[in-house]
């Protein structure tokens, strides 16, 4: 009872709007049910080989560094508030125009126009979080915007799934299109730009250039490693699990739900204890890292299956602290320059490593096996937790 309370006290004191936003998020992000099927769409219902599906998914990763680029370029141009609602509306078009696509170049041309015009939301709405939260409460509002993305990855597949079932992939892409309308129109309906603060791009005259911030460069040196190992849990561990340890497709789906379930039951309340710590922000952003190593690490140690699930849990608790820190230094950083553009490099961080990091995990597995490549990416974050202790020694603490 007494973790349930403080659960609910995690929650208090955030902005309605804050609220409206995660709503939001919610819709939308359960609503792209296609991305979760998309290579079983290609392969077969329009009956692509693999190397074209590749050729694809490489104009998706494209378009979402394209978009998140443009989005922040636009948010300091435009502001947050226009951009989301754009994105959201242009992007319900495009997923209902998607499934008209035939030939290879249509659909990448296609498929590429649809992540820019949906991942320019991203830099966006973590705009959009500084706008509306109080400082002190930026790092949980973060978390509930983060809790909302897990929620609807969550129940999106599942429904996404009967969809395909009972109506076609056909009918995916409308009540992909239809959920992205609604999004839009819950945010011009709730959210009122009014209240917004105002951007710091447009209250500073002289804003900083975020490629003439070093640190903060170094940091996104330090986000794209961690973010090329930890797309390896959403396309090699998966395959990791059924040739290594014959896992079946149900008892795969388990072990990758129980991530979601532990952000949602725990992610919140651990935000708000570790937010009263007098420890800087990139300390936890550090030991986040550290245990997302950990994960790999006990993979190669042990060939008991039940260190599966711990591999799991290391990687998960790793990404609850790791990841509502990083967006939090991040936003501190943007104040004394261009927002839009500090939060579009931090997106594209995460966009160039789902360019690189799936493809380079499977043929490090092709060539080298698993225990070389889990070695590879324990190493990668050694490298990337030496790049946050620059930081972090070049910065005051942040809280």
């Amino acid at each position: 009872m007494k973790y349930v309370n403080f659960y609910f006290d995690s929650f208090k004191g955030l902005s309605k709007e804050i609220w409206y936003l995660s709503l939001v998020t919610l819709i939308n992000r359960a609503g792209t049910m296609v991305i979760p099927f998309l290579s079983l769409y290609l392969t077969k219902d329009m009956g692509f080989t693999m190397p074209q599906v590749g050729w694809i998914l490489t104009s998706f990763g494209l378009g979402s560094v394209v978009g998140s680029w443009l989005g922040g370029q636009l948010v300091d141009r435009i502001g947050h508030y226009k951009v989301m609602v754009m994105s959201l509306f242009a992007t319900a078009i495009g997923f209902v125009m998607l499934q008209y696509m035939e030939t290879i170049y249509t659909i990448s041309l296609g498929i590429f126009f649809v992540m820019l015009v949906a991942d320019a939301f991203r830099p966006a709405i973590f705009t959009s979080i500084n706008a509306y939260s109080k400082p002190e409460n930026t790092t949980r509002s973060v978390t509930l915007i983060r809790l909302a993305i897990n929620l609807g990855f969550s129940a999106g597949p599942a429904v996404g799934g009967f969809i395909i079932t009972t109506l076609s992939y056909g009918g995916l892409f409308w009540v992909d299109g239809v959920t992205c309308a609604l999004a839009g129109l819950v945010l011009l309906y709730f959210l009122n730009p009014k209240t917004a603060k105002e951007e710091p791009s447009r209250a500073n005259p002289n804003p900083k250039s975020v490629w003439n911030d070093t640190i903060y460069l170094i940091f996104i040196g330090g986000i794209i490693l961690f973010g090329l190992t930890f797309v390896q849990y959403f396309s090699v561990m998966p395959v990791f699990y059924a040739n290594a340890y014959q896992l079946s497709e149900y008892e795969i789906g388990l072990l990758l739900g129980m991530n979601g379930l532990v952000i949602f039951l725990l992610e919140m309340p651990l935000i708000k204890y570790l937010e009263d710590k007098s420890l800087s922000v990139m300390t936890y952003v550090i030991w986040g890292t550290i245990l997302t190593g950990l994960s790999f690490l006990v993979l190669n140690l042990f060939s008991w299956v039940g260190i599966l699930v711990i591999g799991m849990l290391f990687m998960t608790i790793g990404e609850m602290i790791a990841f509502p820190f990083t967006n939090k230094f991040a936003l501190d950083r943007a104040k004394n320059g261009k927002m839009g553009a500090y939060m579009a490099l931090y997106s594209i961080s995460f966009s160039i490593s789902h360019i690189f990091g799936h493809n380079g995990g499977m043929n490090l597995v092709n060539n080298y096996g698993y225990f070389t490549t889990w070695n590879i990416m324990a190493g990668m974050l050694v490298f990337a937790i030496i790049l946050f202790i620059v930081v972090q020694r070049k910065v005051q603490p942040l809280k």
